[in-house]
């Protein structure tokens, strides 16, 4: 089970679930949907961006890259998009200006890739990661809040300057 939104709240308040958004292709698709009722159960609202069943011919641009547009538009405040080993969904989603998509294996980076790089998809595979690392990966992935710390907004803005360098030429 995910913990709720760890954001904190005015005193007095209870705590609000996060706004998820998730998106997997044929080799995530069974991923997509146990992770999926999970962060339900745990009181996070969830719009899932497909596919709707098993299509073995699907393509994950077709689904990761509106989740990526959501994310980047604010309409979630996190994305998971899981494909077979992660790296098509990563690549897919860091096309969108304003993702910062990570493929993630590990605890650390799950924490890390939020706290010093604003990481705001998440990346998985299917046929890389158990589930119960992907549960323990999303947990720590929405737990964690970026820093704000000045060299990491310093970092940021590089690369936001090369994204929008790119979007004018």
């Amino acid at each position: 089970m995910f913990p709720p939104h760890p954001d904190p709240l005015p005193e007095g308040e209870g705590e609000e679930p996060m706004r998820v958004g998730i998106a997997a292709d044929h080799a995530g698709f069974e991923m997509k949907r146990a992770l999926a009722e999970q962060l339900r159960q745990s009181g996070h609202e969830v719009t899932d961006f497909g596919p709707a069943e098993l299509t073995p011919g699907d393509d994950y641009p077709d689904y990761v890259i509106p989740l990526a547009r959501a994310v980047a538009a604010g309409e979630v405040q996190r994305g998971i998009a899981v494909c077979g080993s992660g790296v098509g969904a990563s690549i897919a989603a860091n096309k969108v200006r304003g993702v910062r998509a990570g493929l993630v294996h590990d605890d650390f980076s799950a924490r890390q890739g939020v706290e010093d790089d604003d990481m705001n998809l998440l990346c998985l595979g299917e046929r890389t990661t158990g589930p119960a690392v992907a549960a323990e990966l999303i947990q720590t992935f929405l737990a964690a809040r970026f820093s704000g710390a000045e060299r990491h907004c310093r970092r940021l803005a590089k690369v936001a300057a090369v994204e929008n360098r790119q979007r004018d030429s």
